[in-house]
């Protein structure tokens, strides 16, 4: 079994920041792509970020220079830390991963429950 546990959500004022973790816990052999993604209501989900291979990094335009994505390999832990927010960041904020699980043949996308954010004054 494989979970993805999220924290970090919450109520920001416009312009203020927040960090959001996500933790891989599991028979984990190896992850490959890790970050997250959102969704806000009447909407599609997005991609926000995503960490790919520990090598490359994938933002979306509209959270470049604000947002950040990183990766403690160690703890199978991604964070994203989340600075001058605006009132279209709000959302459900989705983690995601694609990993082969333990004595397995094939990768496999996972997703956390969601956290939501909100930003509002």
């Amino acid at each position: 079994q494989v979970q993805l546990a999220e924290s970090g959500g919450g109520l920001v004022q416009p312009g203020g920041s927040l960090k959001l973790s996500c933790t891989a816990s599991g028979s984990i052999f190896q992850i490959y792509d890790m970050g997250w993604y959102r969704q806000a209501p009447g909407e599609q989900r997005e991609l926000v970020a995503v960490l790919s291979s520990g090598v490359s990094t994938n933002y979306a335009d509209s959270v470049k220079g604000r947002f950040t994505i990183s990766r403690d390999n160690a703890r199978n832990t991604v964070t994203l830390q989340m600075s001058s927010l605006r009132p279209e960041d709000t959302a459900v904020y989705y983690c995601y991963a694609n990993l082969l699980r333990s004595g397995r043949w094939q990768r496999d996308n996972y997703w956390g429950q969601g956290t939501q954010v909100t930003v509002s004054s």
